[in-house]
């Protein structure tokens, strides 16, 4: 995303003295340009690799599991550091744990699309996922800090909260494209250009920010949720092939909770948690990051739905397969700023019941897949419906998590936000692709017939959890009938 378009949606004024986040005379769309860049990025990474998912797994010998993992690996790594890297803004700068992110990711991306095993290539994203977790915190707080106005706010929230939206799905189109012109591995590589650029702006546009005298971090906690997530999706992922009462499946099971209760304990004793009870007291943010988590889970499945039903049941090429998702692209963008005009008159709460609503009918209607589908009936139309419903919870949930938080937890809440989203994803991803699978194995009758049964299934529980999130807004809602619209507290 360039600057100037998002120096227009936000305006440009001149930096001030009292601002920490921008150099002297760097206008304001120029920091919304870096942070929604950076966004982009990282939830691009989450999506571009499945179309390039057939052609990895005959490159490198991956299983079926191997596959899955090339997505969860990122997912895990990057949800489970979050909180630790959204601390390390707040306590030593944003600008520094900004371009330590960019570092890291860059030369991870590098090695990955070098990979020539699936083991390396597995490493490589999980460690693409600790970069992840750093810049991710960071640019929403960027955005945050420099936009004392709620007005101002609201308007580059929209901005970064599209280029969230738009990068999902344009993963899909990108690695089509990438894969079938080139080939897998320039899914990884078109990350290390974009990476330096990224770092040069930093270095000539953002200000070096004073660091906390505080600066405790919690890594053993950041580890030990971190080792809980992936044991946790390991054992769910492997319960299909290996059974729920098999040894590696319980072992990963009770060592989840093992890791669980070890993090607890680790959390009452450190001086400085890596999660704070004092967050919670936000009831907004809680709410925000329950919504954000089930959001998480249900485009990471659906984009790894579609993309293994189009190229492995149908027949598609990487290329044909993103192109198909291009109107889901523009729904999501365009949905994203239509949500912006739509918060004054709806607020945030009843939007979100709207498009909790909407995403539930097109997870419904994308449900019906048949084995030979007709593209505008079973593949553009549901996911235009899913796009408006997605669309629409993005910029208000973002607004609730970072309303009413004191600047000193900026980073957290954003990290918070993320994390939901990221461990959302995996867990979700892990989650249904078993109850498809499961369904898969118990029904008879030909293979792709089986296959789309176990799809049908597993979209219509994703269609559940989605109703379920705007069931809980509407708790809210009617618990909290005069709720004010929320404003972001001014940073001081």
């Amino acid at each position: 995303m360039s600057a100037e378009p998002a120096a227009a949606a936000v305006g440009a004024p001149a930096a001030t003295a009292s601002d920490g986040v921008r150099r002297a005379g760097v206008p304001l769309g120029a920091v919304v340009a870096i942070a929604c860049t950076a966004q982009f990025m990282v939830v691009l990474d989450t999506t571009i690799v499945n179309v390039a998912l057939p052609d990895m797994r005959r490159a490198l010998d991956l299983s079926v599991a191997g596959q899955q993992w090339v997505v969860t690996a990122y997912l895990v790594t990057f949800g489970g550091f979050l909180l630790l890297a959204a601390r390390a803004s707040d306590l030593l700068g944003r600008r520094l744990v900004f371009q330590a992110g960019l570092v890291v990711f860059s030369l991870a991306s590098l090695a990955g699309g070098l990979a020539g095993n699936g083991a390396t290539l597995l490493a490589a994203r999980a460690v693409q996922g600790l970069g992840a977790a750093a810049l991710a915190p960071a640019s929403l707080s960027l955005i945050t800090a420099s936009h004392h106005e709620p007005a101002d706010r609201t308007r580059a929230l929209s901005v970064w909260s599209a280029a969230a939206s738009s990068a999902g799905a344009a993963g899909m189109i990108l690695g089509g494209v990438l894969t079938d012109g080139l080939s897998w591995r320039w899914v990884l590589f078109v990350n290390v250009p974009i990476g330096l650029a990224l770092y040069l702006a930093t270095v000539r546009l953002l200000a070096t920010s004073a660091p906390s005298r505080e600066r405790r971090l919690d890594l053993p906690g950041a580890v030990l949720i971190t080792a809980a997530v992936a044991a946790l999706v390991f054992g769910i992922s492997r319960a299909t092939q290996s059974g729920w009462g098999s040894a590696e499946v319980v072992a990963s099971l009770v060592g989840t909770a093992v890791l669980l209760g070890v993090f607890v304990l680790v959390e009452t004793r450190v001086a400085q948690p890596l999660i704070p009870p004092s967050i919670y007291r936000h009831h907004n943010l809680r709410l925000a990051n329950l919504i954000t988590a089930a959001l998480g889970a249900l485009m990471t499945s659906t984009i790894f739905f579609l993309s293994v039903y189009q190229q492995q049941l149908l027949g598609y090429s990487p290329l044909r397969t993103g192109l198909s998702l291009v109107p889901w692209t523009l729904v999501l963008v365009v949905g994203t700023f239509a949500a912006r005009r739509l918060m004054p008159l709806l607020r945030p709460v009843p939007l979100l019941v709207l498009g909790s609503l909407c995403t539930a009918s097109g997870l419904v209607w994308l449900s019906w897949l048949p084995a030979s589908p007709a593209y505008l009936t079973h593949v553009l139309g549901p996911t235009i419906v899913l796009g408006v419903g997605m669309s629409l919870v993005v910029l208000p949930v973002t607004v609730l998590a970072t309303s009413g938080v004191a600047p000193t937890e900026a980073g957290l809440a954003s990290g918070l936000l993320n994390m939901g989203r990221q461990i959302g994803g995996a867990l979700g991803l892990a989650i249904l692709v078993t109850v498809a699978t499961t369904v898969t194995n118990h029904t008879h009758g030909p293979g792709a017939t089986a296959t789309v049964h176990g799809y049908h299934i597993a979209l219509r529980v994703a269609a559940g959890l989605s109703a379920a999130t705007a069931l809980g807004a509407l708790r809210l809602l009617a618990r909290r009938p005069a709720e004010p619209e929320p404003h972001p507290s001014r940073p001081g």
